[in-house]
């Protein structure tokens, strides 16, 4: 039984938290199916709004689907919340992340 069938058979099981919904999100990523992927990091964020890692996986994943907009979202929400967590390595790769967004969307950056 792979990973994702571990974790997904948790699920079933009656387990739901932050973590587990985290940790389908990143195989639905490892397997390049992103949108699977950001159903389960929403529900990650969801359990747990301070989950500053799951905001950047959930911007990965929204980012790798093509949902721009989303993903520069997740990644101003995973900010938000890594800077008030102290987490500053996160919120300094989310920020990158988040500028290339902008630019791409041809966005003004607010830094």
């Amino acid at each position: 039984m792979s990973g994702l069938e571990n974790f997904l058979a948790m699920l079933a099981g009656g387990r739901d938290n932050a973590l587990l919904r985290f940790s389908i999100g990143n195989e639905y990523l490892k397997h390049g199916d992103a949108l699977s992927a950001a159903e389960h990091l929403r529900r990650a964020v969801e359990h747990d709004p301070k989950y500053s890692a799951a905001w950047k996986l959930l911007g990965k994943a929204l980012a790798d689907a093509e949902a721009w907009n989303e993903a520069l979202a997740a990644y101003r929400q995973g900010i938000a919340v890594a800077e008030a967590r102290g987490d500053k390595q996160a919120a300094k790769e989310m920020g990158v992340f988040a500028r290339r967004i902008e630019k791409q969307l041809g966005l003004k950056s607010d830094d």
